[in-house]
């Protein structure tokens, strides 16, 4: 693995040749597809001879230029180019090749999910079905021609509107499509299959009648209502908030079962992993109901930020990412709960990104370089990303933020930008100076904030002190600029002011002029991702008074930790804890939101703030807690159960929502107990709910609190679901993220279920991903997790080295582990690096993690 080449963002150059048009044909067969490539192209660099296509295992069949056919000589071939020598200034070259997307198990470019021929490009996969400028900054117009068996694939589909169709006497047909906005080869997509379809229409803001589908695996139509709706809402908020319109009379999403990542956006053709559109309540949670109108809206604002304005190079990823995952949190807030959508995407945020920015394979938004670029779709990119376009958000306000979004559409649509040109839009339109912003863009690590409190004769200081932490090659980093909301609160919880600081010195005072002393609130609606070190802290104040929803939150969450903590250091349950945690049980809040604000920290939460990981105390304190609550506050929370269990309602609204968040949340915690009655209530649960969330819930406590229930329970489930694969995710993934003894064995065995497939990414995310982030087990002290998971990561990296670079983050922790861990897991990843046949995926993860 030492001639993997790094690409270094310093090393860019513009292209020196540009596609103007690109005609495609594809000859579909079962064994082979040939594909028949015409390419305009006109010389930019004058002193270029030659040009050097983006080219995978390139199997040729005959190459033109301008329809003269060219000999071995004029022509080289390698593993991943096709070099042209001698090309005029202006020229039209024809590739014709051969592919075999049947065997394509990397589902990267064109490739076959079940019956279902479909692609996937982003970032690098055109280039393996033919070769091409394969760069973002290539933009083209494109025309399709798809041809195949009419029978078996009756739906013919590809980027923008139909030009034509046509039947053939050999019992195949075809169909053209023209997409009429230039557009990089990553953009680009095809679909071949029997699907089943569900239409409807939107009428755009200008009366333009637009028609959408959503094509399927027969059977399944009536699973794509909600993605129906959520893709309706989202062309209406779109329209709304931003002013943009959709450019097409055309709007197509297809759902397919293997798909390396949610979903993509594709000009005009959206391709799903299924998971993402398909819900019903009898086979999807709440939390998919959710998910799923996100990332078809996330999909959708991608056709202007990402499609029409478009990377100028991948080290620009998070110029489309961030901003299209901060548009769609702002969607799904303003459909459903703010509060509780903020605090879902910082629970997300810092369950992944601050555990990658704490490790050595954190990196800036803006990375510098890379070995794959598979690997830096990562939560930094995308999670942290949309946090800097919120600071912007925050500190242009509203307003000005519009206007300057309306600049940037205006200034490059039709373009292939980078993030400056962004940022430049966010300031020319505003007049607030981002330069010291553009920290954020190129630093990594994930920022401290040390806040010091003082009040003296009517004078309260705010001492706030940077740090920063050095990138990962030892380097030190500035200070940061961002905006810091804060209030200052009388003894009565009323706020004495509010208001929004900047922080940007290493170390900067703010002084107030009050009567009193006051509690701080602090970093309100997580307007800043940074971490709040306080000497002195008020959550208890805080949990009771404070009417920032976050803050109330983070208080809860922060005292949490600090009891836990004190657990783990051999003291008793912090009582005042208990009382404040009475509070909130007994409050009276949106249920959807008590049922965040009751939850207890995570094992990654504690985690991240030990100095050496130590997963056995973590999980024994926290099980004590746990225990402790579910005791003392038993009556409580079955009378709260009771009253908001209603097995018999599945509704999909605010109400109903909320109403079984709390209860689970309930059950959750009585589960503790592990005595008769709780078991008997989840048992109860299983039976009697019809919807999925509610038997899952139940599912995954049988599971960790009752073997014999819980093999009665899931033989039940299976039977009843194993011809469904998104619901058989939920199944392997309750067994994988078991707490129970012997959860490995149990997970090899899974293996060989006549359902489990490795050659599908959500199961192997379902079984194996989940078990490697199941730290109970994956970190046992006995080693068997890590070699268990290395050896699924060798063997799967031959198959899918994408999936397998995903599986191989789980030893990001590496450097925090104790001794003992960290041995047993270095052991392992030695074997993953001295492997021969290893893909640069895996090496690139693995390397940074052991520091070769």
């Amino acid at each position: 693995m030492s001639k993997v080449q790094t690409t270094y963002l310093k090393d860019y150059k513009a292209p020196e040749f540009e596609i103007k048009n690109c005609d495609l044909v594809f000859e579909l067969f079962e064994e082979y597809t040939q594909v028949t490539n015409m390419m305009s192209i006109t010389k930019v660099d004058k002193g270029s001879k030659n040009i050097v296509l983006n080219s995978v295992d390139l199997e040729l069949i005959e190459l033109y230029i301008n329809d003269l056919k060219l000999k071995e000589s004029r022509y080289v071939i390698d593993k991943e180019t096709l070099t042209v020598l001698d090309v005029p200034d202006n020229f039209k070259l024809i590739v014709i090749n051969k592919i075999y997307p049947h065997l394509n198990s990397e589902l990267d470019g064109l490739y076959k999910s079940g019956d279902i021929f479909c692609t996937q490009n982003e970032p690098e996969g055109f280039r393996r079905i033919t070769p091409y400028l394969d760069r973002p900054d290539v933009m083209a117009v494109f025309k399709t021609t798809l041809v195949a068996n009419r029978e078996k694939y009756p739906i013919l589909l590809s980027n923008g509107n139909t030009a034509s169709n046509f039947k053939l006497d050999d019992g195949r047909h075809g169909i053209t499509w023209d997409d009429p906005h230039p557009k990089p080869s990553y953009l680009f997509a095809l679909v071949a299959g029997d699907l089943g379809v569900v239409k409807d229409t939107f009428k755009t803001a200008s009366s333009k009648i637009v028609r959408l589908n959503i094509y399927t695996d027969k059977g399944n139509e009536s699973k794509c209502k909600h993605a129906m709706k959520s893709l309706k809402e989202a062309m209406l908020w779109d329209e709304e908030k931003y002013g943009r319109e959709y450019d097409l009379t055309l709007y197509n999403i297809v759902a397919v079962d293997s798909f390396n990542m949610g979903a993509m956006e594709n000009k005009g053709l959206n391709i799903f992993n299924s998971a993402y559109v398909l819900a019903d309540e009898d086979t999807a949670t709440d939390a998919n109901f959710m998910g799923i109108q996100s990332v078809i809206a996330h999909e959708y604002f991608h056709n202007w930020t990402g499609n029409r304005i478009t990377c100028r190079d991948w080290f620009q990823l998070t110029l489309k990412e961030g901003l299209t995952v901060f548009r769609d949190q702002c969607f799904s807030a303003d459909l459903n709960s703010k509060e509780v959508q903020r605090i879902e995407d910082v629970k997300a945020l810092r369950e992944r990104q601050f555990v990658e920015d704490a490790s050595p394979t954190a990196h800036p938004i803006q990375p510098d370089s890379y070995m794959a670029i598979n690997n830096f779709y990562t939560a930094t990119v995308y999670e942290k990303g949309a946090e800097i376009i919120r600071m912007i958000h925050t500190l242009l306000g509203e307003e000005n933020y519009r206007k300057a979004t309306d600049l940037y559409f205006d200034s490059f649509d039709g373009q292939a930008v980078r993030t400056d040109d962004f940022l430049w839009a966010m300031s020319k339109a505003s007049g607030v100076d981002l330069k010291a912003f553009e920290t954020w863009y190129h630093q990594s690590g994930t920022p401290k904030l040390h806040v010091d409190e003082s009040f003296i004769d009517g004078e309260y200081k705010l001492t706030l002190t940077q740090e920063v932490p050095n990138a990962v090659d030892g380097s030190e980093q500035k200070p940061y600029y961002y905006p810091l909301k804060i209030a200052l609160l009388a003894d009565s919880g009323d706020e004495i002011l509010a208001e929004t600081l900047i922080v940007s010195k290493a170390k900067e005072e703010f002084v107030y002029k009050i009567e009193s002393n006051p509690v701080l609130s602090i970093n309100r609606d997580f307007s800043a991702p940074i971490i709040i070190e306080q000497k002195k802290n008020n959550y208890p104040f805080l949990m009771k008074f404070d009417k920032n929803s976050f803050v109330k939150y983070e208080s809860a969450q922060s005292f949490g930790v600090l009891t836990i903590e004190s657990i783990m250091e051999g003291k008793a349950v912090d009582e005042e804890y208990i009382k404040s945690f009475e509070s909130l049980l007994n409050g009276d809040m949106d249920l959807s939101y008590k049922a965040l604000i009751l939850e207890l920290p995570t094992v990654s939460t504690l985690m991240q703030r030990q100095d050496e990981i130590d997963f056995e105390l973590i999980y024994e304190a926290k099980e004590k807690l746990e225990l402790h609550l579910a005791t003392t506050f038993k009556d409580e929370l079955l009378e709260m159960y009771k009253k908001y269990h209603k097995p018999t309602c599945k509704d999909i609204n605010a109400k109903s929502i909320g109403e079984r968040s709390i209860k689970n949340r309930c059950l959750k915690l009585l589960s503790a107990l592990k005595n008769d009655e709780v078991i008997e209530l989840a048992n109860n649960q299983y039976n009697d709910s019809i919807t999925m969330t509610d038997r899952a819930v139940a599912l995954d406590i049988l599971e960790n609190t009752s073997s014999a229930f819980a093999k009665t329970a899931l033989a039940d489930f299976y039977k009843k679901y194993k011809d469904d694969t998104l619901v058989m995710n939920k199944y392997f993934s309750i067994l994988a993220a078991s707490h129970r003894d012997g959860t490995l064995d149990r997970v090899k065995l899974l293996q060989d279920d006549d359902v489990y497939n490795e050659l599908v990414p959500n199961l192997v995310r379902s079984l194996i991903g989940v078990f490697a982030r199941n730290y109970k087990h994956f970190h046992a002290k006995d080693g068997n997790g890590y070699k268990f998971v290395v050896d699924k990561i060798i063997e799967i990296d031959k198959i899918n080295p994408q999936i397998a670079s995903g599986l191989a983050g789980a030893y990001k922790i590496y450097e925090k582990l104790n001794s003992k861990n960290k041995i047993a897991m270095k052991i392992e990843l030695d074997r993953v690096v001295s492997t021969q046949s290893i893909s640069k995926n895996v090496y690139e993860i693995v390397s940074k993690i052991i520091k070769i």
